[in-house]
């Protein structure tokens, strides 16, 4: 009798594989597969570690399509209109010396919790190639795909034991590039799906549309009631790891991990604090999973920043939700004491074009633009109150300290206790570390120590 089988994509599967994946069907929890991490792939991970961790959790802003940093965190009020458009007013924040675009009035008050990076710098414009760069460190177009930032702490954050995925991306994954770089689909970030504004946070693979939790409980009993190749295997090996997967899947549908991701436990007053919109409300969820422990959290801004047209209508929409949540999000950690072990970074894979592109079909847009912009970090080891270098005097170059994606992730790293030097487990046994070294030629201008 064979002891293996094909799958769809032709590799072979071992007997306990079919089987389990046979037990899952039948009893509709295919996407556990996904949702549960692979213990064995987790246990294997790399032991090395950098120094003492002060950062347990990051939850990652990522504004995809690149957010003007002349309209938000480093303004040019003085620049003129060519420049600016609409947006000439700079704010004072509770900083003194630091100011803030005008549509930004809730984080001007939270500038203490917080520091910018108004040097961030890679000269990169293309949406998939920079937003690899800021999640890698690594130059695009290697001969390795390399694993972002929240796929590495999947892999190295070994003391994480919940139940929930140790990278969570809400609500989408960004799709620019493979995430999981050649660590493979173990590393996927696991995407809610579901809107957390909605009255019902719909997070796919744990709360099912339309099927209460009532109905759920007897699907289990009634599945539990049918197997009896179960009851009649019970002291196999293979049918005691199905039974124990089955279980843990339960726990995250009907137990705590579901739980997470109620927002109708949190008190109304809080929840409106965040913003009844989707991105306000991403951020108190991103809130709860970090109070659950999970390692990595991306919010992926719905609706983008790719403002080539339309540029300030949209910014006037949609910033004071990215204001309010934001700020929100802040102090909701400080006053839980969790700002000091979570990590906050803000950023797209590049800022936008400090001139204004009047001429049609654009009509007042801004453009792609890597030559330099600005991020947001705070939490986790990071000082606050503080400013990183500076762009000129109309934003379009690093006019000293210039910050590189690998000195911005280095820092992260490190702050989580994670060693940026050590070595992935490549597939293929090839070299492969998380961030290069000088001697790849990675431009670098070194940690961010003088906020850390």
């Amino acid at each position: 009798m064979s002891t293996s089988h094909s799958s769809k994509n032709g590799k072979r599967i071992s007997r306990r594989e079919a089987m389990r994946r046979g037990l899952y069907a039948t009893a509709g929890l295919m996407a556990v597969d996904r949702l549960i991490p692979n213990a064995l792939a987790v246990a294997s991970a790399p032991a090395k570690t950098a120094t003492k961790a002060k950062a347990k959790s990051v939850i990652q802003v990522f504004l995809w399509g690149g957010m003007s940093h002349n309209d938000t965190w480093d303004p040019k009020p003085d620049a003129g209109y060519e420049y600016m458009g609409e947006f000439a007013k700079a704010i004072p924040t509770n900083v003194d010396g630091i100011q803030l675009g005008e549509l930004f009035p809730a984080l001007a008050k939270q500038a203490d919790k917080f520091s910018l990076i108004r040097g961030m710098t890679h000269r990169n414009n293309g949406h998939e190639t920079a937003a690899y760069l800021m999640q890698t460190g690594h130059t695009p177009g290697e001969r390795l795909a390399y694993p972002s930032i929240g796929a590495v702490f999947a892999l190295f954050k070994k003391e994480y034991k919940g139940i929930i995925p140790p990278y969570v991306v809400m609500t989408q994954a960004q799709g620019r590039f493979s995430e999981e770089g050649f660590l493979g689909p173990k590393y996927k970030p696991f995407a809610t799906g579901g809107d957390p504004n909605a009255n019902r946070f719909e997070v796919e693979g744990v709360v099912a549309r339309q099927i209460t939790d009532d109905r759920q409980k007897n699907r289990r009993e009634l599945l539990n009631k049918m197997n009896t190749m179960g009851k009649a295997m019970a002291a196999s090996p293979q049918m005691t790891a199905a039974e124990e997967s089955k279980k843990a899947a339960y726990d995250l549908i009907l137990g705590k991990g579901k739980e997470v991701f109620d927002l109708s436990l949190e008190k109304e007053a809080l929840r409106d604090k965040y913003g009844r919109n989707t991105f306000g409300q991403e951020c108190l969820a991103a809130r709860r999973l970090v109070e659950a422990g999970v390692p990595y959290v991306v919010i992926n801004y719905p609706g983008g920043w790719d403002t080539h047209s339309n540029h300030f209508a949209t910014m006037r929409r949609q910033c004071p939700n990215l204001d309010l949540g934001l700020a929100t999000l802040l102090q909701d950690l400080k006053d839980r004491g969790l700002l000091e072990t979570t990590i906050v970074w803000c950023t797209g894979e590049f800022g936008r074009g400090p001139k204004v592109d009047w001429q049609p079909p654009w009509n007042g847009g801004r453009n792609h633009y890597g030559n330099v912009f600005s991020v947001l970090v705070a939490g986790g080891g990071f000082k606050g109150g503080c400013v990183v270098g500076s762009s000129d005097s109309k934003g379009e170059e690093p006019k000293d300290r210039p910050v590189y994606p690998v000195d911005l992730l280095g820092s992260i790293y490190q702050l989580a206790g994670i060693d940026a030097t050590a070595k992935l487990p490549h597939p293929m046994g090839l070299e492969a570390h998380i961030l290069p070294s000088a001697a790849e030629g990675v431009k670098s201008n070194g940690l961010l120590t003088e906020i850390m």
